[in-house]
């Protein structure tokens, strides 16, 4: 058996270098990774691509990484916090909206050894035609998202969306064993199984680390082969107020 328990998380952590995408799981604050994304910030990460549902509506997890200026491109479908759109407009990150349902397609695509397909969602809107804003400068937009390809399927269009291989992932199981198999815990396995299958390297923290083979055959969400690393949770820790209120970024 490969024993992927790691008990230094910062030490396993700290291969990710800055600069990296980053796929990571949750559904808001549900299965977030928050000891991983501590991590991360602690260890002095920036200049991150990161594909993720939503930022979240605090300063913990993805929304401490962006209150911190860590983020520099966001991938995904609800921002929500307002400190990110302010940091948006201001041209210090860049956002690349993507509906919901294709960001999971996406990932599990990526996770599947899928390039691309074609899917209706965001067709015939600023999302598809080149429109949105990807980043903003001191005179507006500075740059938009590329114009997708589109072609007509039973009667409707439809956009190509390109599948998400993630330079590492990042997810939160409910129990995991020293294999990396891994249970999600209700809506926090929305998104978790995709991201952690689009990462060349996963790392899973879990609130539960169970003896092998205790979880049944039914009860595996992710099978280990999709996991690197499994550590234990930790408590979230929220931004420094000071970094948040314009300090050092």
């Amino acid at each position: 058996m490969i024993d992927k328990f790691r008990d230094d998380l910062l030490a396993e952590l700290d291969v990710i270098p800055s600069g990296s995408t980053i796929a990571i799981g949750g559904f808001g604050s549900s299965g977030r990774p928050d000891a991983l994304l501590n991590g991360l910030c602690d260890l002095d990460k920036r200049d991150l691509h990161v594909y993720v549902n939503n930022v979240g509506d605090d300063f913990t997890g993805v929304g401490r990484l962006v209150a911190e200026g860590r983020v520099r491109r966001f991938t995904g479908s609800f921002p929500i916090l307002q400190h990110f759109y302010d940091d948006y407009f201001a041209g210090k990150v860049e956002l690349e909206l993507v509906p919901q349902g294709a960001l999971a397609e996406r990932m599990r695509a990526g996770g599947a050894g899928i390039a691309a397909f074609f899917a209706p969602s965001g067709a015939g809107t600023m999302l598809a035609d080149g429109s949105f804003p990807l980043s903003y400068g001191p005179d507006g937009v500075r740059e938009h998202v590329p114009a997708k390809e589109t072609r007509v399927f039973n009667g409707r269009e439809h956009v190509l969306e390109y599948g998400i291989f993630a330079d590492y992932s990042l997810v939160k199981a409910q129990k995991g064993d020293r294999k990396g198999n891994l249970r999600f815990h209700l809506s926090a396995r929305n998104f978790n199984p995709p991201a952690a299958m689009c990462g060349r390297t996963t790392f899973a923290e879990v609130e539960q680390l169970v003896e092998v083979d205790e979880l049944g055959a039914d009860d595996v969400h992710i099978p280990g082969v999709f996991i690197d690393h499994v550590v234990m949770t930790a408590a979230p820790i929220p931004a420094d107020p000071a970094t948040i209120q314009g300090g050092p970024r």
